[in-house]
């Protein structure tokens, strides 16, 4: 039984997002052929509409799984220990150094070959 259920369920989803795709392009529609009516309106129309998809979007089972996925994701985000200043200004230094380093390794090993290459070609 829970088979049938899973089945039905998916072919409610699919009605569901064929609803959305039809709320979408007729608020897209609806906004380029009603160029007479004020743009607030039509503003206002395509945000309420559009609204209206995301509510219905979100009720798929892709659209639980995503926002299961955001619950999760906030919850690690959560976790997330920032830099204190001094450790980013460390970094800042550190990393400015490399690039001052490499910079000058490759300009040296340009100039060596940029005169190796004059001695040969005369």
């Amino acid at each position: 039984m829970s088979t049938q259920f899973e089945s039905s369920a998916r072919k409610l989803d699919w009605v569901k997002w064929l609803v959305v795709v039809v709320l979408l392009v007729a608020a897209t529609l609806g906004n380029q052929y009603a160029a007479d009516i004020s743009v607030w309106i039509r503003m206002g129309a395509v945000v309420v509409v559009s609204l209206v998809a995301l509510g219905l979007a979100l009720t798929t089972a892709k659209g639980r799984d995503l926002i299961e996925m955001s619950k999760k994701s906030w919850i690690e985000a959560q976790k997330i220990v920032w830099p204190t200043k001094d450790e980013t200004w460390q970094t800042t230094l550190i990393v400015l150094a490399v690039v001052v380093v490499a910079s000058l390794l490759l300009w040296f090993v340009d100039f060596i070959f940029g005169r190796g290459i004059s001695a040969i070609i005369g």
